[in-house]
């Protein structure tokens, strides 16, 4: 049986130097098995004599891992090969039912939902008005909104690999519950994490939304081949994602980026108004473009989107609010840039995507206060920032699973 090599000489006890468990059968074959895997599905479809000469393995290892693929229904038979020479050959490629995934996106405004087969390939979604009245109102509609999504795919509940949840707030995986997210009632709460989890499930984890905006655009936005940016998220309230070395950055407790907190704002930070929500976030999120509007006199009713709006339509007042809140941004930017030196500054969010009216007076800004910028440009996802990257996220962790699935475990599949 072969399999990669490794170095190392065994000892008396099965193991090698480096910590690596001495060779049996079954642990080639299933190394085997996840190498050919993980091969059709970067490559694939691929026949047998495809995969043997890209693998390197021979031709027998790789039948015998095919046919365990097969048994497992973690591949399938797509058709035969086609223009190559001699006959033709049986295509395998990653059996798409092998796994499903969920993101969710919970916001002060919606709650969407996507579900995803394991190839990544979004098969429904569904979008709703978040019901923020309580967290047991949006923890029982997230259920009800997950389970019908997954009836819209065909696919029973429990057949669900993974589902990621992102929200406002900060994770704080030891104590189990969502800090700092003052936006959605109750979200803070302890047992939060528990009530969710019972709703949906253990396979379930969860993720600041903004984190998941900034991993969507290093997937399929801006970030695609950029090792060090951010995403600066800015509607009901501000956040910051940073990507270090092509890596999502935490920090010690889960709390980086949360610039809603930086002494910006209007008036003393240290005021105890400022503490739950932050300072800058009481300044620049949407509550502070209505409080500048309603202060400089346009009239009721007020809405961030309709401030922006209006600046549009040419409404001098509204155009104030606006340069104002390009200020206010671009002076955070401006103390973010020399810690991190990000090559990219990416904006989202319901008052970030107003690119065209703030980008000009951002990089304005930054050209009065900084010798060096980096890039600065609206997010390439729109409002579905948040819900491809709990997507993305959760088929990472989906593939893992599935990946490491034991020879000859039958996947389930829908009635």
């Amino acid at each position: 049986m072969e399999a990669i090599p490794t170095s190392g000489r065994a000892t008396t006890d099965g193991r090698s130097e480096a910590g690596i468990t001495a060779g049996t059968p079954s642990l080639l074959r299933a190394i085997n098995e996840r190498s050919i895997l993980e091969l059709i599905h970067r490559r694939g479809p691929l026949s047998r004599a495809q995969v043997a000469r890209v693998s390197g393995l021979s031709k027998p290892t790789v039948s015998l891992a095919l046919t365990g693929l097969l048994d497992a229904q973690l591949v399938r038979e797509v058709g035969r090969s086609r223009g190559e020479r001699g006959p033709s050959a049986l295509l395998y490629e990653l059996n798409p039912r092998a796994g499903w995934v969920v993101g969710i996106d919970v916001g002060r405004r919606w709650a969407r939902a996507a579900i995803a087969n394991i190839t990544g390939t979004v098969v429904a979604r569904r979008d709703e008005r978040a019901k923020v009245a309580s967290a047991k109102a949006l923890i029982g509609q997230i259920g009800s909104l997950a389970r019908r999504l997954a009836g819209d795919a065909g696919v029973a509940w429990p057949q669900v690999t993974h589902a990621v949840l992102g929200s406002p707030g900060v994770f704080d995986p030891v104590h189990g519950y969502v800090a700092m997210a003052p936006n959605l009632p109750g979200w803070g709460r302890h047992g939060l994490v528990e009530a969710v989890r019972e709703e949906l499930g253990t396979n379930v984890t969860f993720e600041n939304d903004v984190n998941l905006s900034a991993l969507a655009e290093r997937e399929h936005g801006h970030g695609r081949n950029v090792a060090n940016f951010v995403f600066l998220g800015v509607g009901t309230g501000i956040g910051l994602a940073l990507v270090i070395d092509g890596r999502l950055y935490r920090g010690a407790h889960g709390a980086a980026g949360e610039v809603a907190y930086l002494p910006l704002g209007l008036g003393d930070p240290r005021d105890p108004s400022n503490r739950r929500r932050g300072a800058f976030e009481e300044a620049a999120a949407a509550a502070g473009v209505v409080r500048m509007a309603k202060e400089l006199g346009m009239k009721m009713p007020i809405t961030a989107e309709g401030v922006f709006a209006a600046s549009r339509r040419g409404d001098a007042t509204a155009a104030r609010v606006v340069e104002a809140e390009a200020q206010r941004l671009a002076l955070a930017i401006a103390t973010i840039i020399p810690v991190l030196d990000p090559e990219l500054v990416i904006l989202g969010g319901g008052i970030g995507r107003n690119g065209d009216l703030l980008l000009a007076p951002i990089e304005h800004e930054l050209r009065q206060l900084l010798p060096f910028r980096p890039r600065v440009v609206v997010s390439a996802l729109g409002e579905d920032a948040v819900l491809q990257g709990a997507v993305a996220t959760a088929l990472e962790v989906a593939q893992e699973r599935v990946f490491h699935r034991s020879p000859g475990r039958q996947v389930q599949e829908a009635g």
